[in-house]
């Protein structure tokens, strides 16, 4: 497909929403509404009269001449029998550069006070799927600004990474050590399902006004509906497509995967999907390599899209239905743990349990071999660790032990970073040859 192919889909008519034979609101049943005389395909948009003005709702299902109706926004003023209007042609979100510092909600309103935003064009939540032939390969690293990363866990331009951790390690400082260091051109973050005080936190004092400058914040925080979430990482992928179809090298955030999963579960269950495992309806694992295959690289007069998808395991648990399921259809995972975290030690990058499987092709064969022997190290310091706390081992006994130990606290001072420090990728593998000593 060809530049100008691609670029097509963003351009949408201007025209006016047209609307068609109205129906009437039935019934509310959780979160949903049920609308009959009225026929819409799923996924339009229609208009809900109540005391408070209109209401937008996407049909999410049907049963029957019965619409089920997922609301954008809280049920506020819904009466019985309210009109219910079905419209003919959506929109869809504005891209453009204009969004560049901007700080939108999941269907592209400004929530920064800065105004509304003008864009010359607009594109679908939704994009068809790319040729997975048409892709360029991933030959080259990505420079994120983390010495864990770039030396051990190297990413690549249009790699997709998944960050496993549970709540409270430190994921969104992680995401926002990669804003400030990374060597792409354009970062677009999406926090959906975050408590309101951390959206702002990350804004202000994370990602920082010089970040901001680059970036595109979509958030859909924890009291937003679930199709404001679920819109809110459609909207993240929607808009880092725009610009790796514009030839730039996107880096995307998202924060994160599992509320797109649980914001899913939600609509699924109300409308009668049965659930599968651990409560997850079937939908869940079929729109997770949906929304994960949007990103990566474009083809040969495009650019990439690296994409972080943190994932929360739940208990610290990465053996969780979601957590399993992401780490199948990513290109490498990256696990923080609770217990470096509790330690003091930040990043908490878990440099053994993490893996980036593009690392082999995109390297050179020292910086491999570099790798391959911290892993042996902390391996072996990890296994032996009880053993020289007790006092069991004594010096001497195992060179290979000994000379283990003695370079651990070189590691550890290599793997541990301040959290507005960013060091370049080559300045990254340079410390790391030196804390090897050659």
């Amino acid at each position: 497909m060809t530049l100008a192919q691609r670029l097509s889909r963003y351009q949408t008519a201007n025209t006016a929403c047209k609307p068609v034979a109205s129906g009437r609101l039935d019934r509310v049943v959780g979160l949903t509404l049920e609308a009959i005389g009225c026929r819409a395909p799923v996924g339009s948009v229609c208009k809900v009269e109540t005391l408070n003005g209109e209401l937008e709702a996407e049909v999410v299902g049907f049963a029957g001449e019965t619409l089920f109706l997922m609301p954008s926004e809280q049920l506020l003023g819904v009466m019985p029998g309210a009109k219910v209007t079905p419209i003919l042609h959506n929109s869809g979100i504005p891209v453009g550069p204009e969004l560049l510092g901007r700080v939108i909600d999941g269907i592209g309103n400004p929530l920064d006070g800065l105004g509304p935003i003008f864009t010359e064009q607009r594109a679908s939540f939704t994009s068809a799927p790319i040729n997975p032939l048409s892709r360029k390969p991933i030959k080259e690293p990505l420079d994120v600004g983390i010495k864990a990363i770039n030396g051990l866990l190297t990413v690549g331009k249009g790699q997709r990474i998944g960050l496993f951790a549970g709540s409270g390690v430190g994921k969104s400082v992680t995401l926002g050590m990669m804003t400030r260091g990374t060597s792409a051109q354009i970062v677009v973050v999406g926090l959906i399902g975050e408590r309101g005080r951390e959206v702002k936190e990350f804004i202000d004092e994370i990602l920082g006004k010089e970040g901001r400058e680059r970036a595109v914040v979509i958030a859909a925080p924890a009291d937003a509906s679930p199709l404001m979430r679920l819109k809110g990482c459609q909207t993240s992928l929607t808009i880092a497509e725009y610009f790796r179809d514009q030839g730039f090298d996107v880096l995307l955030l998202m924060d994160s995967l599992t509320r797109f999963a649980q914001a899913q579960r939600e609509i699924a269950l109300s409308v009668g999907e049965p659930p599968a495992t651990k409560g997850y309806p079937p939908s869940v694992f079929a729109k997770l390599p949906a929304l994960v295959e949007r990103a990566g690289n474009g083809n040969e007069n495009q650019g990439s899209i690296t994409a972080f998808f943190t994932v929360l395991s739940e208990g610290d648990d990465l053996q969780d239905p979601i957590a399993d399921a992401s780490r199948a259809i990513l290109d490498g995972h990256i696990v923080l743990s609770r217990e470096m975290a509790d330690a003091g030690h930040y990043p908490a990058i878990d440099v053994e349990r993490s893996v980036s499987r593009v690392m082999p092709a995109i390297v050179s064969d020292e910086h491999m071999l570099m790798s391959k022997a911290v892993r042996q190290i902390l391996s072996i310091c990890r296994k032996n660790q009880d053993l020289v706390a007790i006092g069991a081992y004594k010096p001497g006994t195992d060179a290979t032990i000994d000379q283990a130990f003695s370079f651990k606290p070189k590691l550890d001072s290599y793997l541990q970073q301040e959290m507005k420090e960013a060091v370049p990728y080559e300045m990254c593998v340079n410390m790391l040859r030196s804390t090897l000593g050659g």
